[in-house]
């Protein structure tokens, strides 16, 4: 495993994360066994960075992460373990509305009493960081809920601070880069959405901010695991992510990429992670895992040899400007 600065922050994050959203739910059937399997074989190989959120199981998710690290701790085993988490804002609409107030989506008394219950299903008196769940740039010229959070992190109850972008606006938090209200950023970035190399990841290295990729594998599909013909369980968010002619379209893409990367060494899934990592301001990128098949095949790619210059720029052409899935094909 190859490690990468964290930002400015004194950390020294893996290349490769743990995505825990699975681990938590709304992936389809999950067996906590499998799921604490995975998480100890991830660790076993380096893996020193674990990303979830409230919401992903209502806290089952931290209480498995807060399980393992009990158990290693328990069995001597002398680790700097990083685990962030999310707070999301409280009920409304997703991303917040223009309209709406900060005060009113991330309220003291509401973000005290979430980092309690954050803080509970860890098992820890201190979060290493504390990401908002979501944003909207509406709120960026008086941003109040990391106001109370910075107040916070003086208490000792948070390390740093972070938010997740917001799928469909994710620009709106370099004003917050910018303005040293946030010491991570929760980004998607994959060969599909290439929109955050146009100016936020640059920023976060003018700023020294750490950046935490997620949805490399673009749900799955940039794995190369889907066809046309693959179906969803009810229980599984996919099944509405990929409604419609989305994951034909989808499968389509996937297979130009396939096409580009013959005779390069690279299987799809690797290449997708070779390519976000090719971004000098990415920290960490954080697919999901779910069982120890993918924690070692995830964490393997680490150790490949960092992907040429040309194909990296080759494989800039997938960039996929969908937005809200735009119906040009």
């Amino acid at each position: 495993m190859q490690y990468r600065p964290f930002g400015k922050h004194a950390f020294k994050c893996s290349e490769i994360g743990f995505g825990a959203w699975a681990i938590g739910g709304a992936w389809g059937a999950q067996a906590d066994t499998d799921s604490l399997a995975a998480l100890h074989r991830a660790l076993d190989l380096g893996c020193n960075f674990v990303d979830t959120a409230a919401g992903y199981g209502n806290g089952r998710s931290e209480r498995l992460i807060g399980q393992v690290l009990r158990e290693r701790q328990a069995a001597g085993r002398k680790e700097n373990i990083f685990v962030a988490t999310k707070t999301p804002p409280t009920a409304g609409q997703w991303p917040p509305s223009p309209y709406d107030r900060a005060e009113e989506r991330y309220p003291e008394a509401y973000l005290r009493a979430n980092l309690a219950e954050r803080l509970a299903c860890l098992g820890t008196d201190k979060l290493d960081l504390l990401q908002l769940h979501t944003w909207t740039r509406a709120w960026n010229r008086n941003p109040t809920p990391f106001k109370i959070l910075r107040e916070l992190q003086k208490e000792g109850k948070i390390g740093l601070i972070g938010v997740s972008t917001p799928e469909h606006d994710q620009n709106s938090v370099i004003d917050l880069m910018r303005g040293g209200w946030v010491d991570s950023v929760q980004v998607i970035y994959n060969l599909f959405e290439q929109e955050p190399a146009a100016e936020l990841l640059d920023v976060a290295q003018e700023c020294g901010v750490g950046i935490i990729v997620r949805v490399a594998f673009d749900e799955g599909a940039l794995t190369g695991k889907f066809t046309v013909l693959t179906k969803f369980a009810h229980d599984d968010f996919r099944s509405a992510y990929f409604s419609g002619d989305r994951l034909s379209r989808t499968v389509v893409r996937t297979e130009k990429i396939r096409h580009d990367l013959e005779h390069t060494g690279y299987t799809l899934p690797q290449a997708a992670l070779k390519w976000v990592l090719a971004h000098p301001a990415v920290s960490t990128v954080i697919p999901g895992i779910r069982n120890v098949a993918q924690a070692e095949a995830n964490c393997g790619v680490s150790d490949l040899p960092a992907m040429p210059t040309e194909l990296v720029e080759k494989l800039r052409r997938h960039n996929w400007r969908r937005a809200f899935w735009y119906g040009g094909k």
